[in-house]
């Protein structure tokens, strides 16, 4: 395990339907938790849910707002694909190739929580691509730009 974290705090309305989609549906580890939030392990990253009384609502696209994993095993990626279909979590986008052919071809799909959390999940055909080959200058999805 790297000796640095990712740690993402994000909204959501229901303590109890948080543990039902993140341990149960995507398999994060529990952490603490409390009426109001509740701390949880992804894939050894630290995902905060704070209960707000804030209207959540659905972003139009995948665009600007999302968050999500770069897994550098395609097993990984796989594995995780099949326990959200296994689980029936709602795809926001299904699995799909993006730049195939190209440095930058990677495998994709989109997950959206209850509260509208877009989550993203990748896997890169070559490790360069994930921080690396600047000489390009693609980056998501041209599609989904509005």
């Amino acid at each position: 395990m790297s000796s640095t974290l990712f740690h993402l705090s994000f909204p959501v309305s229901d303590i109890f339907q948080t543990k039902k989609y993140y341990v149960e549906g995507l398999g994060c580890g529990l952490g603490r938790e409390n009426a109001h939030s509740v701390i949880l392990n992804l894939y050894g990253h630290q995902l905060v849910a704070h209960v707000t009384d804030e209207p959540l609502t659905t972003q139009r696209g995948i665009y600007p707002r999302h968050f999500g994993l770069v897994f550098t095993d395609e097993s990984d990626w796989k594995n995780l694909l099949e326990r959200a279909q296994q689980q029936q979590l709602a795809f926001y986008q299904p699995s799909k190739q993006r730049f195939v052919g190209t440095p930058l071809e990677h495998r994709t799909f989109f997950l959206v929580d209850p509260f509208f959390n877009l989550m993203e999940y990748k896997y890169y055909a070559y490790p360069s691509a994930i921080f690396g080959d600047r000489e390009f200058s693609q980056i998501g999805d041209p599609s989904e730009f509005a």
